[in-house]
């Protein structure tokens, strides 16, 4: 695992902007790019498709599919931007590393890390390959072909064990470097040091070296790397040079973070290297990447079981007024990191089948993975909701070690690898989950700060004026056609001539006295013309100063109006592009509003109709309900009148027939009496003749009229109905074997039939009509019988 970090910060890391209202704070999400490697093999089965420059698909291999009764779906997958099988280092660089070097060479942090399965290729993105140079060994080389030329000697930054920097002036910087010099066993050759270790020999050709343009020339620059190991969540320097006993060798020490007075977190005890070419850099990578934990497994013959590192720290200070030496002022430092990180890959311990320790540094891994992820998903929530919910950065140190990045500013970048093979499809669709949640956390934007208040271009105008200084004093004898300082020019001409000097005689004591005498005031001439030239010189620097003061005054003041016309120009675009939305809702509510009213008058022409035609069927249906009435009461009226018409016509009936009844009745009886008083004679001999009964009167109309009601006929005659009927008894002499019935009881046993028949169908009176006929027809045969039996 390989990390690059950068931090700005004046003698120190850079500190944390104090607490600022959330609108000032300009925020960017994180970074997050999309590299598909390779296939093993070509008849490989292959889960990811690349739709676009920016999407990627998912789709299930047959297997999983089969096995899970196809319950999983095709989904697709958004990034800044997906790298494909075909992608170069260099094209990758461009657009993912390159922003981050020039953000370090202008002060800012920066973080870099690849994310991924084991064997997805996160190693070889980062490292690369001779011949294929990864993000790390190019961030150098585009470093040190940017600042090469403005570097300081060796010593005159150094670190400050507290994640700061320190400024030494030349005469302790040289001391420095020939103690060191002193204490190597075997000092190195010139030569020596340029033969780069033979894994980055041909990392990077020169057809892909690049640089950056926008470099500081006022600034001298210091490089320090430093690598360091996150294994079994234990943080290991792999650049300490700890003494090492072949009888009893000892573990590696741990080191431990801390933060230092700006919050920032750091490993204490860590060991930085000042380098001063690619070359020197590589060969301190390689020293601690032998170091490295790595081990072979079932999915990655080289499998990473640790996060590395990898982090780049620029000093740079800016020099004097007068361009020749830095400033020894450690508030006017500035540090600024880039850390690359390579994480270790996750991994299923079913598939890897690990054991033993193993097993132990595959938890770990996928234990620290896991604490990363929960720290997005807390930062997303925290930021969308607005909620203030603590960040689990302390559960990990690889998240506790960077979390003033996202607390704080920066640049963070994220490179997920996956591998598009069948196999690995569950665990990359966990990894595409995490890199869709990592794009929705923002941090806040770095912003420029000025590195001091002097005037730019001091180097370049020392060296010119050195150059014209050298030029000028370099001239002897007479004047010089070139000097164009009429001043100058003067003092120079004023010099008096050489006299000849040529000795003829050995006894000439004149020539040399004189020529002595010339020059001596040759002599006083030109310490005239120096003092001269060191007051005009003075002068001249004084009015520069002078210059660059009220130059970098109105470069301030300038930079200033250029800011405020920043921001007033970021306000006209975000109220141009607020205008245009607004503008575009405005249409899109038009359009919508005029929708709607048509729909609305649709409605109401439908409610119209509905209501025309509803007021229709009400008037309908109260025609239909007064017809209704009117029948009912013209059939209620039609039954009634029926319905007494038969009452009467069936109580006439009954009525004529009950006096019919009544008067064969009071027949028989008679008969029956008469019948019975003969037999009585017969029998008594006579003995009592006085005894006669009593002849019962027969009903009469006259005689009695409380016995019946009449009724008028349908002929226009009158009927009885008689009320009251006379019991007759009689028995019959010749027939002594039958027996004599009461034609009382007879008759009361068929009224009593009849009215209890009536009664049951008293609802219908036309059944009761009929069967008042049919009980009268039955009677009367009844009665024909009985009286045939008794003749």
């Amino acid at each position: 695992m390989l990390i690059l970090y950068f931090t700005y910060s004046k003698g120190k890391t850079p500190r944390r902007p104090g607490p600022k209202k959330a609108s000032n704070i300009e925020k960017d999400p994180v970074g997050v790019y999309c590299r598909i490697r390779p296939l093993g093999a070509e008849d490989e089965e292959c889960c990811i498709e690349m739709i676009s420059s920016s999407t990627i698909q998912l789709h299930a291999p047959d297997g999983l599919k089969a096995n899970r009764n196809g319950e999983y779906k095709e989904t697709q997958y958004s990034f800044k931007k997906v790298f494909g099988i075909k992608t170069t280092q260099m094209e990758l660089f461009e657009d993912v590393a390159k922003p981050l070097v020039e953000d370090l060479i202008h002060c800012k942090n920066g973080l870099l890390f690849t994310y991924g399965v084991t064997g997805s290729g996160k190693t070889f993105t980062m490292t690369g390959s001779p011949g294929e140079g990864g993000l790390l060994p190019r961030c150098l080389d585009m470093l040190f072909n940017s600042i090469g030329p403005f570097q300081a000697k060796r010593f005159v930054f150094k670190p400050d064990d507290k994640n700061g920097m320190e400024i030494q002036n030349q005469v302790d910087a040289l001391l420095e470097r020939q103690k060191r010099d002193s204490q190597q066993a075997v000092p190195k050759t010139p030569s020596s040091r340029q033969k780069a270790d033979p894994e980055f020999a041909d990392m990077i050709t020169s057809e892909e070296a690049c640089k950056s343009e926008n470099v500081d020339e006022d600034c001298c620059y210091g490089i320090f790397v430093s690598y360091i190991e996150i294994y079994n969540n234990y943080i290991y320097d792999l650049l300490e040079d700890a003494p090492f006993d072949p009888i009893r060798p000892k573990p590696p020490q741990s080191k431990i973070l801390r933060e230092d007075q700006n919050h920032n977190m750091y490993v204490a005890g860590c060991t930085e290297v000042e380098v001063k070419s690619t070359e020197e850099a590589f060969e301190v990578f390689w020293k601690g990447q032998k170091k490295r934990r790595i081990a072979n497994t079932q999915l990655n013959r080289e499998s990473s079981r640790s996060h590395s590192v990898f982090t780049v720290k620029l000093a740079q200070a800016p020099l004097d007024a007068d361009g020749d030496h830095i400033l020894q002022d450690k508030n006017q430092v500035n540090v600024s990191q880039l850390c690359l990180v390579d994480l270790a890959g996750s991994e299923r311990t079913s598939r890897t089948r690990a054991e033993g320790s193993r097993l132990r540094e595959a938890g770990n891994i996928n234990q620290s993975l896991m604490t990363l992820r929960t720290c997005m998903e807390v930062l997303r929530e925290n930021q969308m909701c607005g909620t203030n919910k603590m960040v689990p950065y302390r559960d990990s140190k690889v998240t506790h070690l960077f979390k003033n990045y996202f607390d704080g500013e920066g640049k963070v970048r994220m490179i997920v690898c996956v591998n598009p093979k069948a196999d690995d499809y569950e665990e990359t669709m966990l990894v595409m989950r995490f890199a869709e949640m990592t794009q929705e956390v923002e941090v806040a934007r770095p912003v420029d700060r000025p590195i001091c208040g002097l005037a730019a271009g001091r180097r370049h105008r020392n060296q010119a004026f050195r150059d014209e200084l050298s030029h000028r004093l370099g001239e002897r004898g007479g004047p010089s056609n070139a000097v164009d300082d009429p001043v100058l020019a003067q003092l120079i001409e004023s010099l008096p001539a050489l006299p000849p000097c040529e000795l003829v005689d050995p006894a000439d004591d004149q020539t040399l006295p004189r020529l002595i005498e010339v020059l001596e005031r040759r002599h006083r001439i030109r310490q005239m013309i120096t003092e001269q030239f060191n007051k005009t010189a003075s002068t001249l620097k004084s009015m520069l100063q002078q210059f660059d003061t009220q130059l970098n005054a109105k470069e301030t003041f300038l930079h200033d109006q250029q800011s405020k016309l920043s921001e007033k120009d970021k306000v006209i675009m975000n109220q141009r592009t607020e205008i245009e939305r607004l503008e575009k809702k405005s249409k899109t509510l038009e359009y919508k509003v005029d929708i709607l009213q048509k729909t609305t008058d649709m409605y109401e022409q439908d409610k119209r109709s509905l209501q025309q035609e509803l007021e229709t069927r009400e008037q309908r249906l109260q025609r239909e309900l007064s017809e209704r009435r009117r029948m009912e009461q013209r059939m209620q009226g039609v039954v009634t009148d029926a319905r007494l018409k038969w009452e009467k016509e069936c109580e006439r009936r009954v009525n004529a027939k009950q006096l019919e009844m009544q008067n064969k009745l009071w027949v028989k009886d008679e008969k029956l009496k008469q019948l019975k008083a003969i037999v009585t004679e017969s029998s008594g001999g006579g003995s009592c003749p006085s005894e006669r009964p009593e002849k019962p009167e027969r009903p009469s109309r006259e005689r009695d009229r409380n016995i019946g009601n009449v009724f008028k006929t349908r002929g226009g005659g009158q009927a009885v109905q008689f009320t009251d009927i006379e019991t007759l008894k009689q028995e019959c002499p010749t027939a002594p074997r039958y027996s004599i019935f009461s034609s009382t009881t007879r008759c009361d046993s068929f009224m009593y039939m009849y009215r209890a028949i009536s009664h049951y169908l008293s609802y219908n009176k036309l059944l009761n009509l009929m069967l008042a006929v049919c009980f009268n027809t039955v009677f009367d045969s009844i009665l024909s019988v009985y009286g045939y039996l008794n003749m």
